[in-house]
């Protein structure tokens, strides 16, 4: 099995490979060799998702019951065992895997921010394989070579920080008229200059926001 394999077997429901890693002997008592993390592949996730039967039924948790569906069934035609970053608790630790992937990083606000999607990196799922597979070098942190660092002077409240995440006063800002991040998505994460090649879509971004608050 190639990277290259499990990323067109994701094509098809606009997923793509969004980093993979080595597990240590044990690390999830499943006798898995490597994980492969995955994520909407963009442009056009969106549209795919939303004409999906979990969007159109209007039931809770329309977003992860299509993950869970999608990548359990690619584990079946991979061969291999999937997971998810919902279900929990236990959650398993989706954030330390993407730093240990060597395609995500931690950014000045403290945030995930990925070498394709920017601060706009969401993982829907992993897939796990019992065989070590090759996996590329690791990719250089985006932001050593942003030289205005946006993200950091992008939120209204300044509530995103290394330090803290400063949540009751993020919340409180989005009920301001001059507010934008409930319909066109976080202003930190907008600003990430990756994040503005990504892709996503406005509706997309509102979507996880109303679920944040």
């Amino acid at each position: 099995m190639k990277l290259q394999n499990i990323d067109i077997a994701s094509y098809s429901e606009n997923l793509c490979v969004f980093g993979a890693l080595h597990c240590a002997p044990g690390d999830l008592n499943d006798d898995i060799q490597t994980l492969v993390l995955l994520g909407p592949r963009e442009p056009g996730f969106w549209a795919h998702f939303t004409a999906s039967p979990e969007y159109r039924d209007r039931l809770d948790d329309p977003l992860d019951r299509w993950s869970s569906r999608v990548i359990s069934d690619l584990a079946k035609t991979l061969n291999a065992k999937a997971y998810f970053p919902f279900g929990g608790p236990p959650y398993q630790p989706f954030i330390q895997w993407a730093t240990k992937s060597g395609r995500a990083f931690i950014s000045p606000v403290g945030l995930l921010v990925h070498d394709v999607a920017g601060l706009m990196v969401s993982y829907r799922g992993a897939l796990g394989f019992r065989e070590q597979l090759d996996l590329p070098e690791i990719s250089e942190n985006p932001c050593i070579k942003c030289e205005n660092k946006p993200c950091i002077t992008a939120c209204p409240v300044d509530a995103l920080r290394p330090e803290n995440y400063d949540v009751a006063a993020c919340k409180t800002d989005l009920d301001q008229p001059e507010n934008h991040c409930m319909s066109k998505g976080c202003a930190t994460r907008r600003a990430c200059p990756i994040s503005q090649s990504y892709g996503r879509t406005e509706e997309q971004s509102a979507f996880h926001m109303e679920a944040f608050k």
